[in-house]
């Protein structure tokens, strides 16, 4: 029962609380080591074949040892008292769920541009896009905010907890060291899985071992849009038809999922650092996007979440059940031999 206890607590932790500013989090640690080695590696290993093995060793280190810090982490609080157990592990897990700072950020950028404050919505924006903002028109920064909403849908919230329900089938290990492996891979994707320089060598293993990890929550997650919007055929149309197109094996069929359930057309030229650049168009433009728009998409999110939420425990209820039951069978067998010895 404990994982069931930990994956509720923990989901309900990131919608109420998600994360305060200024507590400690482990992205940021995450953050600080790799920025750090980034650093190391650009200042004394400057050629190709030397930053490539670098990458591999930023990789492997930081998403096994996430993982196993995590594990240890509980282990010991389990030692300390069961309760405590339960407590660090359902915030260890809760802070790789990213659903209410997800919709905070398109909070934070819609509230002034409500208000006509645009400046400061680009402003606000840049926090959360890579993109240039500060030239966006209005429909450019609602196309900014959506797209950003429906591409960390996989791979902030709906990845994390793929690997969580993964963990917690596997009783020596548990939720979330899986779920911080994970979160790992997807910081360093975030931080250093570019192809530009200076992150071309150092950063390919890290968007590659992110792309892998992410490919199968993702298509389950089309599919579970599909399922929601009860238009899975038209769903999986549209993703086949333009998802393809996006450089990304995963982001491209997470925000063309939502393109085609919300009826919108996302992609379009962008500008980073001052170079354009073209995303191809995910989706048909039957409607525009609004604000509106953009909240659909984040109760879509959540719909899903608790969809895989509650798919979990009832099979983890059902697993714990069928054990208690065989050992309650293998008990009355060994009870019947003896009495016949």
């Amino acid at each position: 029962m404990t994982n069931i206890y930990v994956l509720i607590l923990a989901a309900t932790l990131d919608f109420f609380i998600g994360d305060p500013w200024g507590w400690p989090h482990p992205v940021r640690v995450m953050g600080c080591f790799i920025s750090r080695f980034s650093n190391f590696i650009q200042k004394y290993c400057h050629q190709s074949l030397t930053q490539r093995f670098a990458g591999v060793i930023l990789g492997i280190v930081l998403i096994f040892g996430s993982g196993i810090v995590g594990w240890v982490i509980i282990q010991f609080s389990y030692m300390l008292h069961p309760a405590l157990g339960i407590i660090f592990q359902s915030i260890l897990l809760a802070s790789c769920f990213a659903f209410k700072s997800l919709r905070e950020a398109s909070v934070a950028v819609l509230k002034p541009y409500f208000a006509g404050e645009l400046d400061e919505a680009r402003s606000i924006l840049s926090n959360y896009v890579g993109r240039d903002t500060e030239n966006l028109t209005e429909p450019e920064i609602l196309r900014a905010i959506l797209e950003t909403v429906t591409e960390n849908a996989t791979d902030a919230v709906m990845a994390p907890l793929f690997y969580a329900i993964v963990g917690s089938f596997v009783p020596t290990i548990g939720s979330v060291p899986f779920a911080l492996a994970y979160k790992a891979s997807s910081t360093l994707d975030s931080m250093v899985g570019y192809k530009e320089a200076p992150y071309t060598y150092l950063g390919w293993f890290s968007a590659r071992t992110e792309d892998y990890l992410t490919w199968v929550p993702c298509r389950l997650t089309v599919l579970t849009l599909g399922l929601i919007s009860a238009r899975p055929l038209h769903v999986l149309r549209i993703c086949n038809r333009d998802a393809k197109k996006d450089p990304s094996p995963n982001s491209g069929w997470s925000e063309c999922a939502y393109a085609a359930i919300l009826g919108v057309q996302m992609g379009g030229i962008n500008y980073y650092r001052g170079v354009m650049k073209h995303k191809p168009l995910l989706g048909d433009a039957v409607n525009p996007i609004t604000p509106t728009q953009i909240q659909k998409a984040l109760q879509i999110t959540r719909y899903s979440f608790l969809l895989w939420l509650g798919v979990a425990i009832a099979l983890l209820v059902i697993t714990l059940y069928s054990g208690k039951q065989v050992i309650m069978d293998v008990g009355i067998l060994v009870i019947c031999q003896n009495s016949v010895a």
